[in-house]
């Protein structure tokens, strides 16, 4: 009987060990559908990047995504640093906000190689491999300069003007909405013999250097300058503050049109100190995490989404607008 004891006790040591096995893969398995996102953020440099961060954030929240994040604080090498952090950890996804266009080619090709799929979100990169990247979550930039221009038309036309002189301060030299928020909106005023366009000054997206350049501009052209066209919110309230220190009335002697749509924005244009804010919304996270869960199960998506977005204006009542969340 000693033999069928022996054969009984390796029949338990198997079924012990199968069982463990089992528990074992179970575990990987559930381990293995976590799904991680690494998101890299260019900065916190407006209330716009702030509403973005936060829509990313909670939109991962609600789609059950952890979220990897890191603010690379206006830094480009930050930006490569943390995605290839995100590499190493062997996230799902790999997102970020691209500072500039160019210089991205080596780190996303590490990705690439590592199998990890890339949503850039808000700006575009420049590279001759468009497969470097899966989809890109963002507005359209140079359709947001159209609407600036054609605005600006319908401007001259109610008022009979003959001649606006304009000042443009511009985005982030390089960047994709610097870029084609300048090209939209030159292609549409540069036909226009009234709209003459005077310079065009980089201020960084920040409003401090909306600051410098509205005055650097104003010692410059003084009153001839008719038109500030300003390619973001925190700039326009720059130059805005400059030219109420100046003694001029924003809105009325100077026409202001804007980018973005803040609150602090939308408040001026209802107050009368902004002219025209052209829509660019930040709540772009639950079109990243969605995706962001198709690209984990292996499904294609479109390469370019764009968010639906306004134009709000002097001419249009304002007065049911719902409170804009950043």
């Amino acid at each position: 009987m000693k033999w069928k004891r022996s054969l009984l006790l390796l029949w338990l040591a198997a079924c012990v060990g199968l069982f463990s096995a089992c528990g074992t893969q179970k575990a990987a398995d559930t381990e293995n559908t976590a799904k991680l996102l690494g998101f890299s953020q260019l900065g916190s440099e407006s209330s716009w990047r702030l509403g973005n961060t936060e829509s990313i954030t909670r939109a991962a929240e609600s789609h059950g995504i952890s979220l990897m994040l890191k603010n690379a604080n206006q830094r480009q090498e930050n930006q490569i640093d943390a995605i290839r952090s995100f590499i190493a950890y062997q996230v799902d996804v790999i997102s970020f906000s691209p500072i500039v266009e160019d210089g991205w080619d080596n780190v996303l090709t590490e990705a690439k190689n590592a199998g990890i799929p890339v949503i850039l979100v808000d700006r575009l990169i420049h590279t001759e491999d468009d497969s470097l990247y899966d989809a890109y979550v963002g507005a359209d930039f140079y359709q947001e300069g159209v609407r600036a221009g054609e605005y600006l038309v319908q401007k001259a036309e109610r008022m009979k003007a003959d001649k606006l002189c304009i000042v443009e301060i511009a985005g982030t030299q390089d960047s994709t909405p610097g870029l084609q928020r300048y090209q939209g909106f030159h292609d549409v005023v540069d036909q226009d013999s009234r709209l003459i366009t005077l310079e065009t000054v980089s201020g960084d997206f920040l409003r401090s250097k909306g600051k410098e350049c509205m005055r650097s501009l104003l010692e410059k052209y003084g009153d001839q300058i008719d038109v500030l066209y300003s390619h973001n919110d925190g700039m326009t309230l720059g130059a805005i503050d400059v030219l109420e220190e100046q003694g001029l009335v924003p809105g009325k002697d100077i026409i202001i049109v804007t980018v973005d749509g803040e609150q602090e924005a939308i408040d001026g244009l209802k107050a009368g100190k902004i002219n025209c804010v052209v829509e660019c919304t930040p709540m772009l996270g639950d079109l990243v995490m969605e995706l962001a869960e198709k690209l984990m199960a292996g499904e294609a998506v479109p390469k370019v989404t764009h968010p639906e977005e306004q134009v709000f204006t002097e001419f249009d009542d304002l007065s049911d607008l719902a409170p804009r969340g950043y």
